[in-house]
Parts: structure tokens; C-alpha cells; sequence
């Protein structure tokens, strides 16, 4: 006899949402197997173990339309594939692990009233924003600028907390970027309008961003290879993407 598992139960079994079972019900990622007398759905053991398959390829970031593809292929290895995004989650894994441990050395030196250095800022953020060759850069090329004075006036008021929140907020929106320019959203949509409108504020917290300041920031992360790696090393081609949702 098989046994059936209803789509609530299924929810509750994996975390994953009632609505996004529905949707890969609906798109064909994942199709409950059995049809009730009374016309309900059921998932078999099988179609779970398809979703926790498709899971796995979500989280390394396929779209779903490649994982509906690997799925329904009769000759994929999926043993082979599954090894191979073992490998990039472990990596993942290893850098979430470095960002934990920047954010405690954070959090000590907050609970023990140290005020960051700009230097101890960029071992822990992991970006050139903070380096001292950067800071020379950026203040040689708009060191004349009131967005400038007015970024220096409000990032010496930062405490630690600040940079908790500016490196939680940026983290949270650099992985909304890359799932939007994975899953093929258009630039001048809703979400993209969204993402351009969250982006905007994380500028808009250190000076006020002009639509003309934000295109030429677009335009720079084109431009300087430090920012495109920043965006591409994430998610290839994000730079491009970022670029086209800003200046759509």
C-alpha cells in the first residue's frame, strides 16, 4: 500500500510553504502522484524525496526550470550532480562560516566598547569600501562633492550596531539581486522596481542619492572591476543585471 501525504503535511514535514508547493504542483517541478476518491492530492514518499532533491538544486541557485529539466531527464546522473552541488554548499558553507566569525569579532568588540578602525571594518566586511587605498581613491575623485561631506558626516556618527544593520541589510539584498537574476526577472518589473527602490535607500543611509548619482553608480559598476567582481563573483552577470534594474 502507498502511503500519501497531504500537501499540509508536506508543508509541515519540509518548511516548505503550502503556496510554493502548489506553484511547483502548478509548473510541474514537483506533481503529487496520487489523486484521492474526495479529489485530493497526494505525495508519495518518492515526490518528496523529488522535492528535497529540487531543494538542494534551488539552494546552489538552478533555476527551476533547469531543475525541472535534470529531474525529468531519465539519463541524468543525478548522483554525479548532487556530488557536484555538495561541493558548491560546502563552499558556501565555508564562507557563511568566515561572515559568523567577522560578525562576532564584531559584536566583542561592540560589547567591549571598542570603535572599529577602518581597516578591522574591511577584515570584517570583506570589502575594498573600507580600504585605505579605496578611501584615498574614493576621496581624490569626490572629495569635492556635498555627497561626499555628507557620507563623512554620517558614517563618523556609525556605531557598532549601524554596521551590524548596513552589513545584515546589504547581505539580505545582494541574495534578493542574485535569486532575481537567476529566476529571469525583467528589469522594469515590480520586483526589480522594488529591488532598484531597496538598493537606493542602502546608498540613500550614507548620503542622499540622486536618480543621477544612482545611474552613474550603475554605470560604475560596469566600469571598475573591483565593484563588477564584487556583483559577478555572487552570481555571474549580476553587475549587468544590478546596472539594468537601476537605470530602467
Amino acid at each position: 500500500m502507498t502511503i500519501t501525504h497531504a500537501v499540509g503535511a508536506v508543508a509541515a514535514l519540509t518548511g516548505v510553504s503550502v503556496r510554493t508547493l502548489h506553484h511547483y504542483d502548478h509548473i510541474g517541478l514537483v506533481v503529487p502522484s496520487v489523486r484521492t476518491a474526495a479529489g485530493y492530492r497526494g505525495y508519495t514518499d518518492a515526490d518528496i524525496e523529488r522535492l528535497h532533491i529540487a531543494l538542494v538544486y534551488r539552494s546552489a541557485g538552478l533555476p527551476l526550470d533547469e531543475i525541472r529539466a535534470v529531474l525529468d531527464d531519465p539519463d541524468a546522473d543525478v548522483a554525479a550532480i548532487l556530488a557536484h552541488q555538495h561541493a558548491v554548499l560546502l563552499a558556501q558553507a565555508s564562507r557563511l562560516d568566515d561572515t559568523i566569525k567577522a560578525v562576532e569579532d564584531l559584536m566583542n568588540a561592540h560589547r567591549n566598547g571598542i570603535q572599529l578602525t577602518a581597516a578591522e571594518q574591511a577584515e570584517i566586511f570583506g570589502s575594498t569600501a573600507f580600504s585605505d587605498e579605496y578611501a584615498a581613491e574614493a576621496q581624490q575623485r569626490w572629495g569635492h562633492t556635498d555627497e561626499w561631506t555628507q557620507s563623512q558626516q554620517r558614517v563618523s556618527s556609525f556605531g557598532k550596531q549601524d554596521w551590524l544593520a548596513i552589513k545584515a541589510a546589504g547581505d539580505a539584498l545582494l541574495a534578493d539581486l542574485a535569486a532575481a537574476k537567476r529566476d529571469g526577472v525583467a528589469p522594469d518589473s515590480p520586483r526589480a522596481r522594488g529591488l532598484r527602490a531597496r538598493h537606493r535607500e542602502s546608498i540613500d543611509r550614507f548620503y542622499d542619492c540622486s536618480d543621477e548619482m544612482h545611474a552613474c553608480l550603475a554605470q560604475m559598476y560596469l566600469d571598475d572591476v573591483r565593484f563588477t567582481r564584487y556583483y559577478d563573483d555572487v552570481e555571474p552577470g549580476l553587475a549587468q543585471f544590478v546596472h539594468d534594474i537601476i537605470t530602467a
